[in-house]
């Protein structure tokens, strides 16, 4: 059977966390982990529930270490994560606490021991944000995590213009339960040959002081959310190296100020739970993505089928997207994005697009509310963040570039929108302000 590491090789000495400034050596963190594993059962699956990131990242090599697979429930809310964990029975929880009992012995001998895993065990259950509908899970295994990771740190040192041999530093506003997290801030200190910021900072100055804690090359790991909230504030950065984005698309306009602001490149990733990251673009140069080494995506009717040595089988993707050539494409909207109202068809995507575009609006999401009505007229609805303005003068104002049919009603202007910690938003919530 063929197993694959859970620790790219390197120097002992290699960092692979930064502690409130502290650099944690790839031998410390090794005897972290070992620490960790031989407390944990002999079977089951580990719930982590770790808010620090550095005890969310030790946790989970101990579980993998020990054989066991992460279970990623898609919010930290108590109902969600007794759901995931019924539906695994012998499922386990560990805490921050719970690894700050294992590690606190200053006695630990650092000496560091590569472990392998079983390339076809699976290492984690993720689970897709609900935004578009029920949760679903998606079991990964490790040779899955660890090709995708591989192309990941591939496209990061390429942007950055670094070899192997250099260490990047991570700081990540996003949590590390979600695959995104996962993927950009805990394996690719394992698998890539990177060092994260254990902290999750979500406020500009909190940010700030996170990435001053860090060497260079610094890199923002972030979302379009966060990144507009960097733009607006007064707040002063160091300078940082590359900025990462996904979960949702950026604008170019955003992208370019991103830039400006930070000093860096900014790289959009675009990927899934099912797939996770297989494509990256700079957003401030064009819209085309470039699909990872090996990535192959088959345009359908339906979507998008894609391929990739490491994925067990092909994966249909909702997106609809158009070939360039040379690993390029561009993507025209989602399959379930797709509407109709009075015998016409339009991209949710697009609209929504055209809204945002609307003088006035700083936030807004364009949506159906009863998308399987029957025998029923499909009306669109709205909700706008829009200070100073009336639903009136919104309509009218996006009346210039859409269709009578699309046109929203109801549209509310509301005074936020109810955005998940990803920036996402669940259907469940926009019903729940809409007031349907």
């Amino acid at each position: 059977m063929q197993s694959l590491p859970l620790l790219a090789p390197a120097d002992a000495a290699r960092p692979v966390a930064y502690l409130q400034g502290r650099a944690v050596s790839l031998a410390q963190f090794s005897a972290h982990v070992q620490a960790i594993a031989q407390r944990l059962p002999r079977t089951g699956s580990m719930l982590n529930l770790c808010e620090d990131r550095y005890r969310f990242l030790v946790a989970y090599a101990a579980a993998l270490s020990a054989g066991h697979a992460v279970l990623l429930p898609p919010s930290r809310a108590e109902q969600v994560v007794a759901e995931v964990g019924n539906a695994h029975p012998g499922s386990y929880r560990f805490q921050d606490e719970d690894v700050a009992a294992a590690i606190s012995n200053d006695d630990c001998r650092f000496s560091f021991s590569p472990t392998l895993i079983p390339a076809d065990r699976t290492v984690m259950i993720g689970c897709t944000s609900g935004s578009t509908g029920q949760p679903k899970s998606y079991p990964k295994l490790w040779s899955s995590m660890h090709g995708s990771s591989a192309r990941n740190a591939a496209a990061i040192r390429q942007a950055l213009g670094i070899d192997d041999a250099t260490v990047p530093a991570i700081v990540a506003t996003v949590p590390p339960q979600h695959m995104y997290g996962m993927e950009l801030s805990i394996l690719l200190p394992l698998i890539g040959g990177m060092a994260v910021h254990a902290g999750r900072p979500l406020f500009p100055a909190d940010i700030a002081l996170a990435l001053g804690e860090l060497p260079a090359p610094r890199v923002l790991v972030s979302t379009p959310l966060h990144l507009r909230t960097l733009v607006e504030s007064s707040q002063p950065f160091p300078a940082t190296a590359l900025i990462v984005s996904a979960t949702a698309p950026l604008d170019r306009e955003l992208a370019a100020a991103v830039e400006a602001r930070l000093g860096g490149r900014l790289l959009e990733m675009f990927g899934s739970t099912e797939t996770c990251v297989i494509a990256c673009r700079r957003t401030a140069n064009g819209d085309a993505w470039r699909a990872h080494e090996g990535v192959a995506m088959h345009p359908r009717s339906d979507g998008t089928l894609v391929t990739a040595p490491w994925f067990v089988e092909p994966i249909l993707l909702q997106d609809i997207v158009e070939l360039r050539g040379d690993g390029e494409f561009i993507v025209r909207g989602r399959s379930s994005d797709m509407v109709e109202v009075a015998g016409k068809r339009a991209s949710l995507a697009d609209l929504t697009q055209r809204l945002l575009a609307v003088e006035g609006v700083r936030d807004a999401v364009l949506f159906q509310p009863q998308p399987d009505s029957v025998a029923t007229i499909r009306r669109l609805a709205a909700l706008v963040v829009a200070p100073g303005c009336s639903a009136r003068q919104i309509r009218e104002r996006l009346a210039a570039s859409v269709d009578p049919a699309f046109l929203p009603r109801p549209l509310k202007i509301v005074d936020a929108l109810p955005r998940n910690e990803l920036g996402k938003l669940p259907r469940e919530r926009l019903m729940a302000m809409l007031g349907k």
